[in-house]
């Protein structure tokens, strides 16, 4: 009777095998991870376009938000914009970025809206059409007017502005502002006297309005009389518009 032989298996050959296609692929995961890491963090941004801002210019923004070492790298300008706190930035209330390619973001301004301000001690108080204080500043920002004439109590950040002499004050302010936007007149300082009558100050010329009855059509003349004024240097009397009144004559007394 013969014997059955017995044939040594070749496991052990076989896990060394398997043990080695795993390190290898293990090794080809890890450099394309590397690779792709270097790849990542060698991009850059190159061409950033900015929306929405009116307060500030696209340089400024541009320098506020991309202002470190690695601001402009595509990984971690991303990173930073979607999972970190973004930067808080005077009178701006939000901003997003927006990326349009690895090397091309637009950055989206959402601006705080402010009316005026009022000087306050050493700083710039900004309050919305509410009257309530948006920011402080130590600068003042253009296009905003500056409000005098308000008898006011304490200024506190995100509270409304408290106004002695005329609670309807902002009513006031609103109302002359828009006009004054929808007319495309720019103002550097609006006055209100003892009376609640605004008085307008643009660059050399005083603009005396009187009270805010017909102002719309005070505003439109006004309009239409600032480039006879250009370069000149006194007060415009508008006080005496009437609306009745199809071929009017407005004083002017230079100075």
């Amino acid at each position: 009777m013969r014997r059955k032989r017995r044939v040594k298996g070749h496991g052990g050959y076989g896990r060394r095998k398997k043990g080695e296609r795993l390190v290898t692929v293990f090794g080809i995961v890890a450099g394309v991870f590397l690779l792709t890491a270097l790849l990542l963090f060698a991009v850059r941004i190159r061409e950033i376009e900015v929306t929405g801002n009116k307060q500030y210019t696209k340089e400024q923004i541009i320098e506020l938000l991309f202002d470190g070492t690695w601001s402009r790298n595509s990984a971690y300008c991303y990173y930073e914009s979607q999972f970190r706190e973004h930067k808080s930035l005077p009178f701006i209330e939000e901003y997003r970025i927006d990326f349009k390619s690895p090397t091309r973001v637009e950055v989206v301004v959402f601006e705080k809206s402010v009316v005026g301000y009022v000087s306050y001690m050493s700083s710039y108080m900004y309050f919305d059409k509410d009257g309530i204080i948006v920011e402080s500043s130590s600068e003042q920002l253009p296009g905003v007017p500056w409000v005098t004439g308000l008898e006011f109590g304490r200024l506190l950040l995100y509270h409304p502005l408290e106004v002695v002499n005329d609670a309807d004050i902002f009513r006031k302010i609103l109302n002359l502002t828009q006009v004054l936007s929808v007319n495309e007149v720019r103002v550097d300082k609006i006055h209100f006297d003892s009376f609640g009558e605004a008085e307008l100050y643009i660059d050399d010329i005083i603009v005396e309005l009187g009270n805010d009855e017909n102002l719309n059509g005070k505003v439109e003349e006004l309009s239409g009389i600032m480039p006879e004024l250009s370069g000149l240097s006194g007060t415009l009397y508008l006080d005496t518009y009437d609306e009745n009144n199809s071929n009017p004559m407005y004083t002017f007394k230079k100075r």
